[in-house]
């Protein structure tokens, strides 16, 4: 067993932490407190190649490995949460599933340039009545003139009103049930597609997140991605992926608070000591680092055994899952130490907090998550 990174993946890791810290974590209040992230930010990371990291080289990307994708995320996590969760969604949501399913000609036209970073990409799967039950999906597609005709609605769509493309989940064979869900790419500017308002949220507020709507929008037949009907098995895969980019999101916010708590606990005096020398403060310190080691071990094995070809459903739902309620209680620890100071907005800890806890939430509530890995390993639905 091999635990040392390879040299490609320590470079990504020195080169998006050096762009992080001189980008990202200076603007990263200014992000919480406006809801915006800069446009020029994503610009910047696509010249640095990370727009498109693990997609090949011939589609505009830059042809790395799960892992050195999921350090990447880590990475921008560590400095803004926002940041991370617009790159995460742009990677995993938004563009592997073109690269996973899609034709020659659909990966030129649409993977590219998003590998590029010369536009955000989005998913579009969650509805008002379809959340943890995504197969209620009662966003529909018919086939009219050689034309896909796509109503409904969907929700929390991270990214949509920036997005070059959304790919959106639509029943195009009602009589089937989930086997009767497709998937379908819609390009920017298509009549018919509209947004509601960037969603106010309690964290992760520079990631817009809306209602997409679409009202008899028009796009060509060959835009369906992949078979038609397996649209439901398609975005499953997708949602493991995702899930390793989301567990390795919560790495980042939890090394953020706990690389803050740590100075914090060495440079705060209280009874004429460091408060790290207090024991109740230690043993906070120690079981952020046993939390984020063994957090980060379960997250890259599941980003490993993807790149190995292998099954990883249960090992992403138990990343995703550990990952995210270790960070949420990393944080939540980070405030405690500074007292008073860590919730005031005058240090990062408690927008990391805030950030954070939406992670045991999106892409897989907790209660999910537990329900997959007791369903794999009982084999009992």
């Amino acid at each position: 067993m091999h635990f040392e990174l390879t040299e490609e993946q320590e470079l990504i890791r020195r080169t998006v932490r050096e762009f992080a810290e001189k980008e990202l974590a200076s603007r990263a209040r200014h992000v919480d407190e406006t809801g915006e992230i800069p446009a020029e930010t994503f610009a910047r990371m696509g010249r640095l190649g990370l727009m498109g990291l693990p997609f090949p080289e011939e589609y505009g990307g830059a042809g790395m490995d799960s892992i050195a994708t999921a350090i990447a995320i880590e990475e921008v996590a560590r400095a803004c949460g926002s940041t991370a969760l617009a790159y995460a969604a742009h990677l995993g949501l938004g563009s592997a599933p073109i690269a996973m399913f899609g034709s020659d000609e659909q990966k030129r036209r649409f993977l590219a340039p998003a590998a590029r970073g010369e536009y955000l990409a989005a998913f579009g799967l969650t509805e008002p009545h379809a959340g943890s039950d995504a197969g209620a999906t009662r966003t529909t597609a018919t086939l009219e003139g050689g034309e896909w005709v796509i109503n409904g609605q969907k929700m929390w769509i991270t990214n949509a009103p920036l997005a070059g493309h959304l790919i959106i989940t639509a029943v195009t064979d009602p009589e089937k049930g989930k086997k009767g869900i497709s998937a379908i790419i819609v390009p920017r500017g298509t009549p018919g597609l509209s947004f509601g308002k960037h969603e106010p949220k309690m964290g992760l507020r520079g990631s817009v997140s809306t209602a997409v709507m679409l009202e008899n929008v028009r796009v060509p037949q060959d835009h369906l991605l992949g078979e038609r009907g397996r649209g439901f098995v398609q975005f499953l895969q997708v949602l493991d992926g995702g899930r390793v980019g989301i567990g390795a999101m919560a790495l980042g916010l939890a090394q953020g608070a706990y690389e803050a708590a740590v100075r914090y606990a060495r440079e705060r005096e209280a009874f004429g000591r460091p408060i790290g020398a207090h024991q109740s403060v230690a043993n906070m310190i120690a079981d952020m680092e046993v939390g984020i080691s063994t957090a980060r071990l379960a997250v890259y094995r599941a980003a490993w055994l993807k790149d190995q070809g292998r099954p990883f459903s249960r090992e992403a739902a138990t990343a995703k899952l550990y990952a995210s309620e270790v960070s949420e209680r990393v944080c939540r620890d980070a405030i405690q130490i500074f007292g008073g100071y860590g919730y005031s907005q005058e240090f990062p800890v408690e927008r990391m907090y805030r950030d954070t806890r939406l992670l045991t939430i999106g892409e897989g509530t907790s209660e999910i998550l537990r329900g997959v890995i007791a369903q794999s390993v009982l084999g009992i639905r």
